[in-house]
């Protein structure tokens, strides 16, 4: 039987999710058979799994860390929230249903608790170390008694648990005392010390502090975590990047639903990328409507609002328009849904030639394709696809050329005057395509060309790992974990 380490915050936006990421490549690089656990994750983010599944996207990100094939036996149950206090629920990677907070909270928590324990086991069974991520707080009080994804699963998984702050923010102190203050007996003595995230400054002048942690509840803390500047995705809309307009004006619609907004880190760091919320502040070089979660619906919240209007205008005057996912089928002709909103068929915005129908099978896969867009026409790229929808164009943006790792011929997305659309999420984590796609507009607008730098997730983890090393008492928590460095 393996051993269970676990990470807890003190809030949402602590730090738990890089900290596991961190600490599954730091066990991985000493030898240890590690994988990643969280038993509920609600994110607007997700990502395919190995199975076909639809999975958190910080426990595929940990899968990478722990150099795993990202599994649903990793993530379990992730939520997905659709507005007005629902969510879908997708257990070990298929949608289940959709429910309300309440609803879930009473009547399906305790199902899905029993069967991602069993997962839990399993993972204990074959591997040397499980590392498991909690979610939120560990002890709200309203929630406790529901709460399916910190303190019951440490104690089900007789697992050492690590409590992490986020310093940056202000009152870590204070905070991890009342987390203790609050921790259950035998939960308190599960926790194994501190971690204190995203600090600035001399950590020496700490030490007041951590002597009284240390005098009350005889923990030490483990570590002080500088704040580090990466490129890896974070979790959640916490954490979502802010307005900056760069010398190309890349604009994103925030819609209801949105999905998957790590698809743009990559402009952000080439660029700039400025979120809109309001249709009369369309005026950018280029207008992005990105993935969502209920495709149908916040077409038509677009077209309520005077977005669709705006978006055509600003494309008449000369913007360029991309879609993503959802955002490319909103772009095309028609949408025929029978499945996620049910409302039959749906006019699109008409800039791109494709109409799309929506099965009941959602493709969650890994893709290999190469584009047919004039400007990028013959770059490889790869990316991945969650979507209900099939479209048909007859200008496809890119040829998928791999699924899964099996060779294919499938065109996909779309091509318009001045737009395109694709399903491939990720598309702009390709490189050599993020710079012809921004250098072709810059060379319109006059600018001079530039070169995208170029980075990895793997490089990435690499680096922010080594710098969690360097400040983490990594020793006592093998020691703690009876294991051997």
């Amino acid at each position: 039987m393996g051993k269970a380490l676990m990470v807890l915050g003190t809030s949402s936006g602590a730090g738990k999710s890089l900290l596991v990421t961190a600490l599954c490549r730091i066990f991985s690089n000493l030898g240890y058979d590690v994988v990643p656990f969280k038993s509920q994750n609600m994110s607007l983010n997700s990502a395919p799994s190995i199975e076909g599944g639809e999975i958190s996207r910080a426990q595929y990100l940990q899968a990478i860390a722990c150099r795993k094939k990202p599994s649903v036996k990793f993530s379990p149950v992730l939520l997905k929230p659709e507005g007005n206090m629902r969510s879908q629920v997708v257990f070990m990677g298929k949608p289940i249903g959709s429910v309300s907070a309440r609803d879930y909270m009473l009547s399906r928590k305790e199902e899905l608790f029993r069967k991602a324990m069993a997962v839990l086991d399993e993972l204990k069974e074959n591997h040397d170390l499980v590392i498991i991520e909690g979610a939120g707080s560990p002890v709200e009080i309203n929630l406790r008694d529901y709460d399916i994804a910190n303190t019951r699963v440490m104690l089900h998984a007789k697992a050492k648990g690590i409590l992490v702050t986020d310093i940056d923010r202000g009152g870590s102190f204070a905070s991890i005392v009342g987390k203790m203050e609050l921790l259950r007996p035998e939960e308190r003595d599960a926790i194994i010390g501190f971690v204190f995230n995203k600090f600035r400054g001399d950590a020496s002048l700490l030490k007041p502090g951590f002597d009284y942690l240390k005098k009350r509840y005889g923990k030490p803390t483990l570590g002080v975590i500088p704040y580090v500047e990466h490129r890896l995705p974070e979790e959640d809309s916490l954490t979502e990047f802010p307005k900056v307009k760069g010398e190309l004006h890349i604009q994103i619609i925030k819609l209801p639903h949105i999905s998957n907004f790590t698809d743009f880190e990559p402009l952000h760091w080439a660029n700039g990328v400025d979120y809109v919320t309001k249709p009369e502040e369309l005026n950018g070089d280029v207008i992005i409507i990105p993935g969502s979660k209920n495709t149908v619906e916040d077409l038509l919240w677009l077209r309520r609002e005077g977005f669709e209007d705006a978006i055509i205008e600003a494309h008449r005057e000369g913007a360029f328009v991309v879609g993503i996912c959802g955002g490319f089928q909103m772009l095309g002709e028609k949408i025929i849904d029978t499945v996620e909103s049910k409302r039959g068929t749906v006019r699109g915005m008409g800039l791109l030639p494709a109409k799309t129908v929506f099965e009941k099978t959602k493709r969650t896969n890994h893709l290999k394709a190469e584009v047919l867009w004039g400007p990028a026409k013959g770059t490889a790229v790869e990316g991945y696809e969650i979507r209900f929808g099939r479209s048909v164009s007859e200008r496809p943006f890119s040829v998928i050329k791999a699924i899964n790792g099996a060779k294919t011929f499938e065109p996909e997305g779309a091509i318009g005057e001045r737009a395109f659309g694709t399903y491939l999420h990720g598309i702009f984590h390709n490189f050599a395509f993020t710079e012809r796609f921004l250098n072709f507009l810059r060379v319109e607008k006059g600018l001079e060309p530039i070169s995208v730098e170029r980075w990895s997730i793997e490089g990435e983890i690499e680096r922010f790992a080594r710098v969690v090393e360097e400040n983490l008492d990594v020793g006592r928590i093998l020691g703690e974990l009876g294991l051997q460095k």
